[in-house]
């Protein structure tokens, strides 16, 4: 059996969903060490490939213990919402429109915070200052715990 993805979706792929992947993969290691089963990807649906992570963004992260420097941006391609057992948007324009590109994968498709058990879009940092990056850090983190919960509950992995 493959390994599940998760793939996270904002716009540019250098702030939010960069930020989501790295806090999901540090909380699958703490809440569930040992899984090598979920995989985490993240891309942006308008994304310039191989930029770096924001720079408040990498210092946010590097404040949570989490380094980030390392990221480099990708664009959302058809293929990768076809192989993502699941796929997190920041906001709901992102979820409603990877939904009317590929609609056969409509089912898969939610905004992190709906998933998580919320509801609201994931406001983008881009251009504020690092309190507001931590801001969303924190939020960010507290949303992919609850979602890779349900994921793994509801996908019969646990």
């Amino acid at each position: 059996m493959g390994k599940k993805t998760i793939l996270f979706i904002c716009t540019g792929n250098t702030c939010r969903s960069a930020m989501a992947e790295a806090l999901a993969r540090r909380a699958l290691d703490e809440l569930y060490p040992g899984r090598d089963d979920i995989e985490i990807k993240s891309a942006g649906i308008a994304a310039l490939p191989g930029t770096g992570a924001s720079s408040r963004a990498v210092a946010v992260l590097g404040e949570m213990g989490i380094d980030l420097a390392g990221h480099k941006s990708s664009r959302v391609e058809p293929e990768d919402v076809e192989k993502a057992a699941l796929v997190l948007t920041m906001t709901a324009a992102h979820r409603d429109m990877l939904c009317r590109a590929a609609p056969e994968a409509a089912g898969k498709i939610h905004t992190l915070a709906e998933y998580a058990g919320s509801g609201g879009d994931i406001p983008d940092p881009f251009g504020l200052d690092e309190n507001y990056y931590r801001s969303v850090a924190g939020k960010l983190d507290n949303l992919v715990r609850q979602a890779l919960h349900r994921f793994i509950q509801g996908s019969g992995l646990s």
